[in-house]
């Protein structure tokens, strides 16, 4: 048995000599992809309690420890949040805060149900807006948890006596939840929720010091609240993720040589000797040639050169990685028309 895994540590260590690694920034699409022609957006809040449900928020407040008015000004907050990251997305022409109109939610904590388009279309008209963006639901709840520990003996006027620390923490949950009313095609492009949590920890001799060190918690709510509706307005745009790839550095002495200049950062070079090995009468040599020049276009954003070259390497060569590769080519291909349709 011990000779059998010896040998299986051994083969996966000459397999990852063959390859090394890199790190590509790739542009993903966008979670959410709304029509090209919405240009003017309205932003509501429908976060704010009926009458019917005002006694119970109130109870709410008292039950998990919320500050006056705490829900309301995190509301504000997540909607400044959300208009000032449509503002900048160039892809807008106007962004208008619909604050004057009061929209209510009969449910606490939770997606009321969506607006009907005849109120999405009245509102659309009336504001000039071609889609709302709403802040459907926004809630905060908090727990305060208390304990005490040992901290050894002090002396009073002579007399030891156990010393106690007291521990208040307080935990708050940040609740936002987003809707994205589309009138023309009659969609709800996106629903999103999304939770953080924030807590506090006060230290201290006796119970009302260990509280008065939970300070800053509504300055942090806030904060909080207002990077949600950045975070939000995020969902439409691309992004950039981190992805690697492996690339063949064994072979040649060509091979050899690019391994350095693509540790020195000159792919270009690098893909200049990889492209004279694409015509090596030595089968698997021309194959990691193949599949390194898809390597080395997809640094350079030809994609669709890349998933030719990774073809070649399977189809003519039979290099196994290059079958996978060609499926991650393949799907950043699609994803690029996808990006494209949402710009």
């Amino acid at each position: 048995m011990k000779k059998s895994i010896y040998l299986i540590i051994i083969a996966g260590m000459l397999v990852s000599c063959k390859t090394n690694q890199l790190y590509l920034n790739v542009i993903e699409p966008a979670p959410v992809t709304i029509a090209k022609d919405i240009k003017k957006v309205g932003v509501i809040n429908r976060s704010m309690p009926t009458d019917e449900t005002k006694i119970l928020d109130v109870i709410d407040k008292v039950l998990s420890l919320e500050g006056v008015d705490l829900d309301r000004d995190g509301a504000e907050q997540a909607i400044q949040g959300l208009s000032e990251e449509l503002m900048n997305n160039a892809r807008f022409d106007e962004v208008k805060n619909l604050n004057d109109i009061d929209f209510r939610t009969p449910k606490l904590g939770i997606f009321p149900v969506p607006l009907s388009w005849e109120i999405i279309d009245k509102v659309c008209k009336e504001t000039g807006s071609d889609a709302l963006f709403a802040l459907e639901y926004y809630d905060t709840n908090t727990r305060l948890s208390y304990t005490t520990s040992d901290a050894g003996t002090r002396e009073v006027l002579g007399v030891k006596i156990p010393a106690v620390v007291h521990h208040a923490n307080m935990e708050t949950i940040v609740k936002t939840g987003w809707r994205i009313y589309d009138p023309v095609n009659r969609v709800i492009a996106d629903q999103f929720n999304h939770h953080e949590s924030i807590v506090y920890t006060g230290n201290g001799a006796s119970p009302l010091v260990a509280v008065a060190g939970l300070i800053g918690r509504k300055e942090a709510i806030i904060d909080v609240s207002n990077k949600a509706g950045h975070s939000y307005a995020l969902r439409i745009i691309p992004f950039r993720n981190r992805v690697y790839r492996d690339y063949f550095v064994k072979g040649t002495y060509n091979f050899k040589i690019a391994k350095r200049k693509a540790q020195m950062d000159m792919w270009d070079e690098a893909g200049q000797l990889w492209e004279k090995e694409t015509s090596s009468p030595k089968r698997k040599v021309a194959g990691r040639a193949c599949y390194n020049m898809g390597i080395i276009n997809e640094i350079n954003g030809n994609v669709d050169e890349a998933l030719k070259w990774v073809q070649k390497s399977y189809a003519d060569y039979n290099i196994r990685q290059a079958k996978e590769y060609s499926r991650i080519l393949e799907n950043r291909l699609y994803k690029l028309q996808v990006i494209n349709e949402q710009e």
